[in-house]
């Protein structure tokens, strides 16, 4: 990969800062209508069902990524799309919406360890470093000395959805340049939403809570404002942006900007939805985001084949 132009990279890491705004917000907006009774499920359909709607032009621009790459397409759409929405939503149901968040993005982590133990491949001493700072935050985070206070299952689904955003890197690092990214977004949105349709039952969705008001940080908006922002701005824009700035980024500078989803979730969480974490959390919280952010940049990217000759469209 050549290195990117200082106009492209200043735009890459414009598009970067917004799709880790975007994706920050999701818990945000996920959270009251969950409070007004709608089950994390159903959300988690809603989100990538609206964001499927949205994309569907992509989708039929792409079709061909279809016959080519299908099982990549299924894949993105089981693991990233309908698995760490799933799971994520689940577990905000239970615990904080920031722990949640970070323990999702232990993802690296685990990436690092299948490397390991699964590839056999080396892996770098910042690495273990990295892994020995998430786990220590991690302890720090759920409070392990004084007893677990958080509820265990909300914990243990927010490991799943790590495990699903691990699946997300995997597929990043196993796919190549013959399929356009915005393929995979619109069919796995399509994809995790055919998943998902049987498992939610949006038949039986509460649709009267969807055309009443919710409650946030004190005030009543209508049901189908955050219901849209889950769709359009934490699903739509934030994939179409987080690709845009890979494109113009190394996947690891692209991710690295990513971690400050994780600080916009937090301060959003604390701001409305009055989730503040103590003075041992928060330290667990740093050291949780410093780990994870040190794994991340220590990810080996798979080696690209040179092209065989310059494409004239991508200067």
């Amino acid at each position: 990969m050549t290195p990117a132009a200082p106009r492209d990279r200043a735009t890459g890491l414009g598009y970067a800062l917004a799709s880790a705004l975007a994706f920050g917000g999701s818990g945000i907006a996920a959270r009251p209508l969950i409070d007004a009774g709608v089950d994390p499920l159903h959300v988690t359909w809603l989100r990538v069902a609206g964001a499927a709607l949205l994309l569907l032009p992509l989708a039929v621009r792409h079709r061909a990524a279809l016959h080519t790459r299908p099982a990549l397409l299924l894949a993105y759409g089981v693991f990233p799309m309908a698995g760490v929405q799933a799971f994520y939503f689940a577990a905000i149901s239970r615990i904080p919406v920031g722990i949640a968040l970070l323990i999702e993005f232990l993802g690296p982590v685990l990436v690092l360890a299948w490397i390991r133990l699964a590839r056999r491949r080396r892996i770098a001493r910042s690495a273990a470093w990295g892994v020995l700072l998430a786990i220590t935050g991690l302890a720090l985070l759920v409070e392990v000395g004084a007893g677990i206070r958080l509820d265990p299952l909300g914990l243990a689904l927010a490991l799943g959805a790590a495990a699903c955003q691990a699946g997300y890197f995997l597929l990043s690092d196993a796919a190549s340049d013959d399929v356009d990214p915005m393929a995979v977004i619109s069919y796995g949105a399509l994809i995790a939403t055919a998943l998902l349709t049987p498992l939610a039952a949006p038949w039986n969705l509460p649709w009267h809570t969807l055309a009443g008001p919710v409650e946030l940080a004190g005030a009543h908006l209508p049901a189908l404002l955050p219901t849209a922002w889950l769709a359009l701005i934490a699903t739509a824009l934030a994939y179409a942006t987080g690709v845009a700035a890979i494109r113009r980024l190394s996947p690891t500078v692209a991710g690295a900007v990513a971690y400050l989803e994780v600080v916009t979730a937090i301060v959003l969480a604390w701001l409305l939805l009055g989730e503040a974490l103590t003075p041992v959390q928060t330290l667990g919280a740093a050291i949780v985001t410093a780990g994870a952010f040190i794994a991340q940049r220590a990810v080996p990217e798979a080696p690209r084949p040179p092209a065989a000759t310059p494409d004239p469209a991508r200067t």
